[in-house]
């Protein structure tokens, strides 16, 4: 299944991403299909190569959910944003009995 994925480049404290299309289980720092585009979060710059996106997600390419919000903003699909972070599950706090101390003659 292929997948609209960022893949970071830069240097130290200067990062800048690609949006690349790539098959999902492969690593978005290796070989890809095609640069989609690019994302500068420093210089607050992005640039999409729209028509190709929408060419892509015609073809059934999935978008990871960073991928999608970015899409949503700039109005390439009209879509809800999604969730990108998980929901943290509460763990059972469990009650700690106190500790008998033994009495000392």
């Amino acid at each position: 299944m292929l997948a609209i994925k960022l893949s970071r480049k830069g240097k130290k404290n200067q990062p800048f991403f690609r949006v690349i299309i790539l098959e999902k289980t492969k690593d978005p720092w290796g070989d890809f299909l095609e640069d989609l585009g690019l994302v500068d979060p420093l210089h607050k710059k992005i640039s999409l190569k729209v028509e190709r996106i929408k060419y892509w997600l015609s073809q059934g390419a999935q978008p990871t959910p960073t991928v999608h919000n970015l899409l949503v903003n700039q109005k390439v699909i009209e879509a809800p944003k999604m969730r990108v972070s998980k929901k943290h599950k509460e763990t059972k706090k469990e009650e700690v009995k106190p500790t008998e101390k033994k009495k000392e003659a």
